[in-house]
C-alpha cells in the first residue's frame, strides 16, 4: 500500500527519492510527496495528487542532501494534495507514515486545545504535531521527541522523520509496518520495501518490531523496543534493479503470466530428489514438527486465500490430512476453537499482509501449534515470525493482480501436501505420481500459454459486458473464484464465482444473453455433473465459454464456445487451468483501457487491516 523512501547523503537525494517512489508504484497509491532539506537547511515540501510523474516534474529544480518521500493510499481522508504525505508542522518537522494510528481522534482533540492547526483529514498529522510539541516546546532533540511520540501512539506505524533544526539526522521507527534501512558508503536510506532502493544499494538492515533508528551520514544507531542499543545484521538482497523491468511486454502482468513456467521450476528446484520431496526444504526443524502435526489451518487473504481453498481439497482428498481455511481478517476477530498440534499455514506474496500477520500472531497466542509461512519475500515479517518457511521464489511481482505468485503458492502447497501426507494416507507410489506431475508442470503451463491468441480473440466478446459468472466443481471452484477476482480487479467487470451445483439455488436467476458464463471443465470425476449444470445455463439462454481438455467431450455449438486446454493430470489441473483465466482477464482489461498493472483503489501489499 503506502510507500516510504528516505535518504541522507552528501549528494542530492531528490532523484533517489523520486526513483524510489516510482519503484513502489506497484503497491498502489493516489498521491505522492517529498520533503527535503537544502544546503541552507530550508525545509521544502512538495506534494501532488495522482501519479509520481507529476511529482517528478514539480521537484525537478529542488535539491537536498536529506529527505523523505511517500506514496499514499487513502485511508483517513480522501485522495488529495492536502492529505498527501509528508506532513509538516510549522515548517520545522516533517513526517512520512505507513500504517494506521488508532487513537488519532483523541490525540487530535488534545492538540486542538493546544492551538495546533490541522490542514488534513489524516491520522498521520497528529504524529507531526506531537513531534513538534516535544521537539520544540520541551527542547528535546528529534530522536528523543520521536521516542516520546511513539509511546503516545496506538496502532501500526513505519515512520521517517526529519527536522531543519537537526539537518544531519534522519530518524526511523517501525511497529506493525515494515521498514528497512539501506546501507551505502557514507550514506543511508530507508524504505518500506527493498525494491525502492535497489538502484543505490543491495545491502539492507531489516528493522524489528519496535525498533527506532538514529541515522546520520556516517553513523547508525538502532534501539530496540526496550530502548537498548542493538545490532541488526546487514543482509545482501538477491534482487537486482533490473529484475523489476518490464522488458518486451506491454504490461508487467503479462510478463508475469509468461514467467510462470520458469517461476514454477524455480519453486521446485532443490526440493525434489529422485521422486521424493525433501522435508529439509521446509527448514531444519521440519521433520520433528511435521511428525506432531494432526491437522492444517490455513490463514490468508485474497488470491492467497484461493490458493488455500484449493489446497484444502488436496490435503483432504489426496493426503487425508484435516484442513481448515480462513480469511485472515475474519480469523483474527472471531473466537476459534483451539486445535492443538495444528500446523498454522500462512500464505502471502509480500509477507507483510497486515491481517495475515495478525492472524499468525493470534494463532500463536491461542496456542494452535506450529507455524509455516509460504511467501515470496525472504526478508518479510511473516517469514521472520514463522517456525518453518517455504519460499515460492516467484521473483518480483509488480502487477497488483497476482499471477505467478498464485501458481507458485499452489506448487509450494502441493509440496507440503506430499510431506504431510506421508504421515497420513499418501503412499510411495502416490508420491512418485505427484512428483512426476509437478516436474511436468512448467511444460503444461507452456502449453496453456499457447492459447493466448485464441483467448485474445475471445476477449473481444466481453468488451460491452458489465457482469460475468464463473463456474467450477471440486478444486475447480476456487479456480473459478480466482478467475472472477482477476476479471473484476483489472477490467472492473462485476464477476462472481459459484460451485456449478449451486446454480439452481439462486444464481440461475441472473442468467441471460448478456451474462457470460465461464466454466472450467477438466476431465475429472465431476465432469458429468458439471455438464448437467452447463445445460441448465444453455436452457435459459446463457452464453457459455468453457475451458476443457480434449477428452472432456464438451462440444462447441451456438451459445457455447470451447477452448481446448491440453490434457492435464487431475492433481495439477487447478494450476494449469488458472493460466487461461489470467489471460482472459488481461485481454479484457486491455480492451477496456484500464490501468492493468495498477487498478484503481487497490494496492499490491496490503499493510493495513
Amino acid at each position: 500500500m503506502c510507500g516510504i523512501v528516505g535518504a541522507i547523503a552528501e549528494r542530492d537525494v531528490v532523484p533517489i527519492l523520486v526513483e524510489g517512489l516510482r519503484r513502489l508504484e506497484y503497491r498502489g497509491y493516489d498521491s505522492a510527496g517529498v520533503a527535503v532539506l537544502d544546503q541552507a537547511n530550508c525545509l521544502t515540501r512538495i506534494r501532488k495528487a495522482g501519479k509520481v510523474d507529476g511529482l517528478a516534474q514539480a521537484v525537478k529544480n529542488t535539491r537536498g542532501h536529506i529527505g523523505i518521500a511517500h506514496t499514499r493510499w487513502a485511508t483517513h481522508g480522501e485522495p488529495s494534495e492536502t492529505n498527501a504525505h509528508p506532513h509538516v508542522c510549522r515548517k520545522t518537522v516533517a513526517v512520512v507514515h505507513n500504517g494506521i494510528i488508532e487513537n488519532h481522534e483523541a490525540l487530535r482533540a488534545a492538540q486542538l486545545k493546544k492551538k495546533y492547526e490541522f490542514t488534513s483529514q489524516t491520522d498521520t498529522e497528529v504524529i507531526v504535531h506531537q513531534l513538534y510539541g516535544y521537539h520544540v516546546d520541551e527542547g528535546l532533540d528529534i530522536l528523543e521527541a520521536t521516542k516520546k511520540t511513539i509511546n503516545d501512539l496506538e496502532g501500526a506505524y513505519a515512520l521517517g522523520v526529519v527536522s531543519n533544526k537537526e539537518p544531519d539526522r534522519l530518524v526511523a521507527a517501525r511497529f506493525g509496518s515494515p521498514l528497512v534501512i539501506g546501507v551505502g558508503i557514507g550514506e543511508y536510506f530507508i524504505a518500506s520495501d527493498v525494491a525502492a532502493l535497489l538502484p543505490v544499494t543491495r545491502r539492507f538492515i531489516f528493522l524489528e518490531e519496535g525498533d527506532l533508528a538514529d541515522i546520520k551520514k556516517d553513523k547508525l544507531v538502532i534501539y530496540d523496543i526496550n530502548g537498548k542499543v542493538v545490532e541488526r545484521p546487514i543482509r545482501e538482497s538477491e534482487l537486482t534493479a533490473e529484475s523489476a523491468e518490464r522488458g518486451e511486454y506491454r504490461h508487467f502482468m503479462l510478463k508475469e503470466i509468461y514467467e510462470q513456467p520458469r517461476a514454477i521450476a524455480d519453486t521446485l528446484e532443490g526440493r525434489i530428489s529422485g521422486s521424493k520431496v525433501l522435508e529439509a526444504a521446509f527448514g531444519a526443524q521440519a521433520k520433528s514438527i511435521f511428525d506432531n502435526v494432526q491437522g492444517v489451518h490455513i490463514i490468508a487473504c485474497g488470491t492467497s486465500y484461493h490458493a488455500g481453498l484449493i489446497a484444502k481439497y488436496w490435503f483432504e482428498s489426496i493426503a487425508g490430512v484435516p484442513c481448515s481455511v480462513e480469511v485472515a481478517s475474519e480469523f483474527r476477530y472471531r473466537k476459534p476453537v483451539v486445535r492443538k498440534n495444528s500446523l498454522i499455514v500462512t500464505i502471502s506474496q509480500s509477507g507483510e499482509t497486515a491481517d495475515t500477520l495478525a492472524g499468525l500472531q493470534e494463532a500463536k497466542r491461542l496456542g494452535f501449534g506450529y507455524s509455516l509461512s509460504i511467501c515470496n519475500v525472504p526478508e518479510s515479517s511473516l517469514v521472520r515470525e514463522s517456525d518453518l518457511v517455504l519460499m515460492t521464489r516467484a521473483g518480483p511481482e509488480i502487477g497488483v493482480a497476482s499471477t505467478k505468485a498464485f501458481t507458485t503458492q499452489l506448487v509450494a502447497l502441493m509440496l507440503l501436501v506430499i510431506v504431510l501426507g506421508r504421515r497420513f494416507e499418501l503412499n510411495d507410489a502416490a508420491e512418485r505420481n505427484l512428483v512426476k506431475q509437478l516436474e511436468g508442470l512448467p511444460a503444461a503451463i507452456d502449453n496453456a500459454l499457447k492459447l493466448d491468441g485464441e483467448i485474445k480473440q475471445l476477449a473481444e466478446q466481453f468488451g460491452d459486458k458489465l457482469h460475468a459468472l464463473f463456474l467450477g466443481r471440486g478444486a475447480m471452484y476456487p479456480v473459478a473464484m480466482e478467475g472472477a477476482l482477476k476479471l473484476k480487479e483489472i477490467s472492473y467487470i462485476h464477476a462472481e464465482a459459484y460451485p456449478a451445483g449451486e446454480l439452481k439455488h439462486g444464481p440461475l436467476a441472473l442468467v441471460d444473453v448478456d451474462m457470460p458464463i465461464i466454466a472450467v471443465a477438466p476431465n475429472n470425476e465431476l465432469l458429468e455433473k458439471l455438464k448437467s449444470n452447463l445445460q441448465e445455463v444453455r436452457a435459459r439462454g446463457g452464453e457459455l465459454y468453457v475451458f476443457a481438455d480434449s477428452q472432456a467431450g464438451v462440444n462447441a455449438e451456438p451459445g457455447t464456445q470451447v477452448l481446448i486446454v491440453a490434457d492435464t493430470e487431475d492433481a495439477i489441473a487447478p494450476i494449469v487451468y488458472t493460466v487461461p483465466l489470467q489471460l482472459l482477464s488481461y485481454h479484457v482489461a486491455v480492451l477496456k483501457g484500464t490501468d492493468v498493472d495498477k487498478p484503481r483503489n487497490l494496492a499490491k501489499s496490503v499493510t493495513v487491516e
